[in-house]
């Protein structure tokens, strides 16, 4: 640390690591954390450590769940982090723009997280098959498959679930909701990945193509059935005598024929 003084007298201190000087001792102090990497504030509740103290004020009011920051537009209550990414619903505002295609979002984490979409970078790798994950939240999804853990059950019938986006399109086969709305014929569908099927019909967009002879379906089972035509694969074994087919149907013809 070096003291300086400016033309006014002014007593200045300057860090010894990039050269920028502050006016008071405190602030050169926590200027020092961003070389050092120190966070010396400790959460007591989950450990969680910060450079500055202040950081850590607002962090504990996560456990407390003070909310003290409101919303002007919608009333609804936040911490002060929280409250600034919210306006940017109301506001459009959308300030961290991708260098590489432009798109732009209103958070950094939501731009982090695209990113990876041009680099391939996958950080977040499972330790029991190496398999990797460009967000954390598909890993801990994918880390179910080998724990069998399903932490979502159904409150009617108690089947579990591994993600909870599952657990929300059963609910519905009880209540019988349908939420998503076909604009052309307003049929309805209970999951959007059957509208967006569904929608091919009217659109006639085939995106799924055989890149053996260049037949497209609109769905990638459909795909999938028909790549067994060129590789002769029959997945789908009977039982009784261990006969093979390429299709559900086609075993499902044969067990009632010939067993049934």
């Amino acid at each position: 640390m070096v003291n300086l003084r400016t033309q006014t007298g002014q007593k200045m201190y300057e860090c010894m690591s990039c050269g920028k000087s502050l006016t008071r001792k405190s602030s050169l102090d926590r200027h020092i954390r961003n070389h050092t990497g120190e966070k010396p504030f400790s959460c007591t509740i989950c450990n969680k450590n910060f450079t500055e103290k202040s950081s850590l004020t607002t962090h504990m009011r996560i456990h407390a769940g003070e909310k003290p920051y409101s919303c002007t537009i919608c009333n609804k209550n936040f911490t002060e982090s929280s409250l600034t990414s919210h306006m940017r619903i109301h506001t459009g505002e959308k300030p961290f723009e991708c260098l590489t295609c432009g798109k732009s979002f209103t958070q950094k984490c939501d731009l982090d997280r695209h990113t990876r979409i041009h680099t391939g970078e996958k950080p977040f790798e499972c330790m029991s098959c190496g398999e990797s994950f460009t967000q954390k939240s598909d890993l801990d999804k994918h880390i179910r498959i080998h724990t069998g853990e399903k932490p979502f059950s159904c409150t009617i019938c108690n089947k579990n679930f591994t993600v909870k986006s599952s657990l929300t399109s059963h609910i519905r086969t009880h209540t019988g909701e349908k939420p998503f709305s076909c604009t052309i014929c307003y049929k309805h569908f209970t999951v959007k990945s059957s509208l967006t099927t569904h929608m091919r019909i009217h659109t006639g967009e085939k995106p799924f193509e055989c890149l053996s002879c260049g037949k497209s379906f609109t769905q990638k089972s459909d795909l999938d059935k028909h790549i067994r035509i060129h590789t002769g694969k029959k997945p789908l074994s009977c039982t009784i005598c261990n006969m093979n087919f390429t299709e559900k149907s086609y075993l499902t013809a044969h067990m009632s024929n010939s067993h049934g």
